[in-house]
């Protein structure tokens, strides 16, 4: 069986500064980085904890998923992250499975990561991500 792990949870916020106050400040979470990603419109705020992270997710752009994420159900938890070793897999087994997928084939970082959805209808209501580190 393949080593699966939770790489982070995304959470859609509306202010950014706001969030910060609490994951950062009153919480205690390391602000490592906030990175803007322009393919998807998206400023991300990377907050570690001791065996994942947090990330922080502030749309840049009026028509994102993420802006139209927040603008119909507001702020909170976007998706889970799962790490997996070879995605291709991943998601083959989750085909065979019946499972929708929302990416036909990965999508690619300019890091290298690549990543790939789960439809939330296939995962009880969940956003579930596959992410595979370069």
């Amino acid at each position: 069986m393949p080593r699966i792990a939770i790489d982070h949870i995304a959470i859609v916020v509306s202010d950014m500064d706001a969030a910060l106050g609490f994951w950062q400040h009153a919480l205690g979470l390391e602000l490592q980085r906030i990175e803007s990603i322009p393919a998807e419109e998206v400023d991300v705020a990377f907050l570690e904890t001791e065996n994942a992270h947090v990330e922080l997710l502030l749309p840049t752009g009026e028509d994102s998923g993420i802006a139209r994420y927040l603008a119909t159900r507001g702020p909170g938890m976007h998706h889970l992250c799962l790490a997996v070793t070879d995605i291709e897999a991943a998601m083959g087994r989750l085909e065979e499975a019946g499972i929708e997928l929302i990416n036909e084939r990965p999508r690619q970082r300019g890091d290298g990561t690549r990543y790939a959805f789960v439809h939330p209808k296939s995962s009880g209501g969940v956003l579930v991500e596959l992410y595979q580190k370069a």
